[in-house]
């Protein structure tokens, strides 16, 4: 009996954003699993089973999703934003990798990025190069993601920070900030966008000279712009030509 297995992105919050792909496969699901927060938002038949978990078990979630469709279910695992940004889809091809699952269907489907959420709503600071990074060192070493930031800087890359502080890790951000500070000047245009698209919205614009730790939280998408980003008004854009 084939299984199936969907992975899906439901964007940065706002319904709007759920691609209709997305809304069709939620419908046809026996079964959403995903971290709690997320399967709580996802609108789905009502007889479909709701696996909800903890944001920190990926491993195990994937697992349990896969031996689901194996059982002939069909099966959505939610995140937000984009599924293979940070997110579920790495965790489902690695626990394949471990425990292949030859009778299940996989299918990856996008979503809207916080990042380019939040790009849009500020005007096109990604317009050229750019790079994601995420801060928090739950999956991956401190010094690693330093020397990522001083690599992305060097290169004059804009950058968008993904899980910039928590209260676990308050220090790090500010470690982070004093890292670009020393590579990109106290000019360079950075932004704090929370909750974008949300009813607790909040964006703000400033400089790294007066940007602080305390800008951002977990739900904070940070963005850096590149030594060409600049302002027009009200917006913030990096041209398409570097020169």
């Amino acid at each position: 009996m084939t299984g199936y297995l969907t992975v899906a992105g439901l964007g940065p919050g706002p319904k709007a954003q759920i691609t209709p792909e997305v809304t069709e496969a939620l419908a046809r699901a026996t079964d959403i699993v995903g971290y709690g927060p997320y399967v709580a938002r996802v609108q789905a038949a009502p007889d479909a089973v709701r696996h909800a978990s903890d944001n920190r078990v990926e491993m195990e979630r994937a697992r349990h999703a896969l031996a689901l469709a194996a059982t002939g279910r069909r099966v959505v695992v939610v995140s937000s934003g984009d599924p293979g940004v940070f997110a579920m889809a790495a965790a489902v091809f690695e626990a394949l990798e471990s425990t292949p699952a030859p009778d299940v269907e996989i299918a990856v489907l996008p979503g809207i990025t916080a990042m380019l959420a939040v790009a849009a709503r500020i005007g096109a600071p990604l317009g050229h190069d750019f790079c994601a990074i995420n801060l928090s060192d739950n999956l991956k070493p401190w010094p690693l993601i330093e020397r990522r930031l001083r690599l992305a800087a060097e290169a004059d890359f804009a950058m968008g920070f993904y899980n910039p502080r928590s209260r676990a890790r308050p220090h790090q951000f500010a470690r982070a900030l004093d890292i670009l500070r020393a590579a990109c000047g106290p000019a360079r245009p950075i932004v704090f966008a929370r909750v974008v698209g949300g009813p607790d919205e909040a964006i703000t614009i400033t400089d790294l000279g007066t940007a602080t730790p305390g800008m951002a939280d977990m739900r904070t998408l940070v963005i850096v712009g590149s030594s060409t980003t600049r302002r027009v008004g009200r917006w913030l854009y990096t041209p398409r030509s570097a020169e």
